[in-house]
């Protein structure tokens, strides 16, 4: 049996990877991380094949085209996607396909019907984004102001939708950590038994 792939969203410096980078520490077992491929370029310590796949714009194009994703969307003028293979392989070693997408994809998936969890991440406030952003030294403040515009609506998205199981709001890591596991443990009762700690 397949389980239902776990779909994150919220916007840029929400924490998203770092809660993610958690869970999959807690439950190393029982998710796999879909790597996503992007036309972006790498930030430090990304390395292509584990953090993204890092590929060309018409490569990707091309990827699209042949409806080799299970969604895709221009963000921040960077081509996204999770492919439909990246899924299937995560499931096929009987584990929770996580995927890490915006509002745009996870609208995709929703209307695909592929039955998954939906959790959205909000932060407790936008000037929080602007702060982390800037604190993770990759951005300039073109980039900055770009991804903060596109934050305001992907959380007006992020509430109006209707389709988000849970949301979490980031302001403590440690709180949103137990709050995340609380709520896919709920939605994966398997997963209590696997927890490294």
């Amino acid at each position: 049996m397949a389980f239902r792939p776990l779909v994150v969203c919220g916007p840029s410096g929400v924490g998203k990877g770092t809660l993610i980078k958690k869970l999959l520490e807690q439950y190393p077992n029982g998710f796999g991380h879909s790597v996503s491929h992007t036309t972006r370029k790498p930030r430090a310590g990304e390395v292509d094949g584990v953090s993204y796949h890092f590929v060309e714009k018409s490569a990707m194009e091309k990827m699209i085209a042949e409806n080799k994703f299970v969604e895709h969307a221009n963000v921040h003028g960077n081509l996204y996607g999770s492919s439909i293979t990246s899924v299937q392989a995560v499931q096929k070693q009987q584990k929770i396909c996580l995927l890490e997408i915006d509002v745009q994809g996870a609208k995709q998936v929703y209307e695909s019907r592929i039955p998954a969890h939906f959790l959205f991440i909000d932060p407790p406030h936008p000037q929080t984004l602007r702060e982390r952003l800037i604190k993770r030294g990759s951005e300039n403040d073109e980039s900055i102001a770009l991804r903060l515009k596109n934050a305001k609506s992907e959380m007006e998205f992020g509430k109006a939708a209707g389709f988000f199981e849970h949301h979490l709001v980031n302001d403590d890591l440690d709180t949103a950590f137990r709050e995340l596991v609380s709520v896919v443990t709920s939605w994966y009762p398997h997963l209590e038994t696997q927890a490294t700690a």
